[in-house]
């Protein structure tokens, strides 16, 4: 669309950071999904003149940056707050070496926890790694805030990032469009001095950090995107990125300095404002980090004494927060009904967990992704869950402080794209150092909680072309895994029979479930068949309850509707199938003892 001369479009936040990576000049990207940073490599591989990969897990993504870096070009690396753990090996050692072309890293944060293990506030990796961050406060600076970070890159030899959250990633906004800018041609220059990091090398860039970081607090003073907004003396803020918002909706005619650079900070800056007003308050999400700071300037502020340190903030918390006293329905906030999560209608993983769920003296020890789902009720068939890959490894861990008590008691188990982020060389680890676990796979060929990404076993790319597709079985006799199942989920029986046997074992052995996402776009146009419920023969037993299908549920009677209804010893209710959510995985069948469920087209 078109307005005033300039061509602007509604975008998200991760759709504007994409449209920037490209203005920008970006040649190559890499990238691990992970909600609320997904979206961002899935729209910027729609872009012309951009290589995009999702890889494996962080640390190869921010390393493959880093190699395009040092070839010359414009390189970009997204990932959540906690694959930013996991890249940190990289990233500490590439704020010594600095780049060529530049170098943007991007985390993106989540108060709250929509869909992550912890709250982080990667804030305090900037601090640590002596580089600078840039934080935007919505779509249009997200955009504008990525070409500054290249061009601060640059001009400065570091890389950046470039923290957003959840609520910068996904709401909407209005977005000014430019052409992109001329793509550096990449080249081999050898600089070892500079790039190989043994220690005298290393002595050296660590001194030329110093060097950055004090031209970088210099900078900060002058740059426009840390902007004072001046009001009312009475009360003054210094906030950053979506916290902007809120003190602006929640005190319009307080004075403000918004900080777009949130390391280093600009001491002067922040002095002369503090000055300004009466009374200073420090509004941020999570971390006290700007208070921090700027009480260590001996500057005197309030912040998280009245802020809370948890979850997402609004506008609603930071009035609360403030003036309680004049609170009135106006800021009220809606209580929406909780809508608890569960694995989708015919989802392959609920077969496995079924067979886990009646295995009631085996600890399972779970991971990151849709299955993590298999620890709520009715399946309750999880009993631990650390990060990614650790299923196989916390593992390990119990089989060696358990010894002989542990056998035929634990079992790993994680799926496809977690078992190449970070499960292989835990695998590796189980086999060379001798336990009895068993691992099970859940291969259901995607990465499927960020949104059906492709992945190295899913036999396509990020564009959607096709790829080489990883062979587990193959890959687990290389590591050493003598014994390898491959198991049809749906297929209850011979699944529980399988679990039984492999978790029977002396030795590790590997558990491959596999069977593909009910969602994914070939799964959804097959033509399936459909289940219903036979109410002469259902008994009210509930053994299909107990999988847990949303497309199943329970129609309670009362003694008197159940005598009516001529059913024996005043049965309590029976199961119904909603036929439109059911996809026809034949899981409830097998579980039915009575022939109450059977194929629609079958009658």
């Amino acid at each position: 669309m078109t307005f005033d001369g300039k061509d602007k479009l509604w975008l998200s936040g991760n759709e504007a950071i994409a449209r920037g990576a490209w203005e920008a000049g970006v040649s190559v990207a890499s990238g691990y999904p992970g909600t609320p940073s997904t979206e961002i490599m899935e729209y910027l591989s729609s872009y012309e003149g951009v290589y995009t990969e999702w890889a494996p897990n962080e640390k190869v993504g921010l390393e493959v940056a880093i190699g395009a870096s040092f070839a010359g070009v414009r390189a970009f690396a997204t990932m959540k707050h906690v694959g930013m753990n996991v890249a940190a090996d990289p990233l500490f050692t590439a704020a010594y070496t600095g780049i060529r072309g530049g170098l943007v890293i991007l985390t993106a944060d989540d108060p709250e926890m929509h869909s992550s293990q912890n709250e982080q506030d990667n804030r305090n990796y900037a601090f640590a790694a002596k580089m600078p961050m840039i934080e935007p406060s919505d779509p249009s600076e997200a955009k504008e805030m990525l070409a500054l970070a290249f061009e601060l890159s640059e001009e400065n030899d570091t890389p950046v990032l470039f923290r957003i959250t959840t609520r910068v990633a996904h709401v909407k906004g209005v977005v000014d469009t430019a052409e992109a800018r001329e793509r550096q041609e990449a080249s081999i220059e050898k600089m070892p001095a500079k790039f190989v990091m043994l220690p005298g090398n290393a002595r050296v860039r660590r001194a030329e950090i110093e060097k950055r970081m004090a031209a970088l607090k210099q900078k900060a003073e002058t740059l426009v995107e840390n902007r004072i907004e001046q009001g009312s003396a009475k009360r003054g803020f210094i906030t950053a990125g979506v916290s902007y918002n809120y003190v602006k909706e929640a005190f319009p005619d307080a004075s403000i300095l918004k900080l777009g650079m949130v390391w280093p900070l600009p001491e002067k800056k922040i002095k002369e404002f503090a000055a300004s007003v009466d009374e200073l308050f420090v509004v941020e999400e999570l971390d006290p980090f700007l208070e921090n700071h700027i009480k260590a300037m001996g500057i005197a502020c309030t912040g998280k004494e009245l802020i809370p340190s948890q979850g997402e903030l609004n506008s609603f918390i930071v009035k609360k927060s403030i003036e309680p006293q004049s609170i009135g329905k106006v800021y009220e906030p809606i209580d929406l009904p909780m809508r608890p999560p569960n694995m989708c209608a015919g989802c392959p993983h609920r077969g496995i967990f079924y067979g886990l769920s009646r295995m009631k003296d085996v600890f399972v020890s779970g991971d990151i992704g849709c299955y993590t789902l298999g620890f709520l009720p009715p399946l309750s068939a999880m009993d631990s869950c650390v990060c990614m890959g650790a299923s196989v490894t916390v593992a390990h861990g119990m089989s060696k402080a358990l010894g002989e008590k542990g056998k035929g008691k634990i079992v790993g188990i994680l799926g496809d794209s977690t078992f190449m982020h970070s499960g292989i060389t835990g695998l590796v680890n189980s086999v060379y150092n001798e336990n009895y676990t068993t691992i099970i796979i859940v291969d259901n060929r995607t990465t499927a909680m960020t949104g059906h990404q492709p992945n190295p076993a899913s036999g396509s790319t990020i564009k959607g072309e096709a790829a080489h597709s990883l062979n587990f079985e193959k890959l687990c006799t290389a590591i050493g895994v003598k014994h390898i199942t491959v198991v049809n989920p749906h297929d209850i029986d011979a699944t529980r029979k399988v679990l039984k046997d492999e978790v029977a074992r002396d030795e590790v052995s590997v558990i491959i479930s596999r069977a593909p996402c009910v969602l994914l776009p070939e799964e959804i146009r097959r033509q399936k068949p459909v289940y219903f419920t036979d109410l002469e023969n259902c008994t009210g037993c509930q053994a299909c309850i107990r999988l847990g299908c949303p497309a199943i549920s329970w129609n309670p009677l009362t003694p008197e509707e159940a005598l009516a209804r001529g059913y024996k010893e005043k049965q309590k209710g029976h199961a119904m199938i909603n036929e439109a959510q059911c996809v026809g995985c034949g899981q409830c069948a097998a579980v039915c003892k009575f022939e109450a469920i059977t194929l629609k087209e079958e009658n």
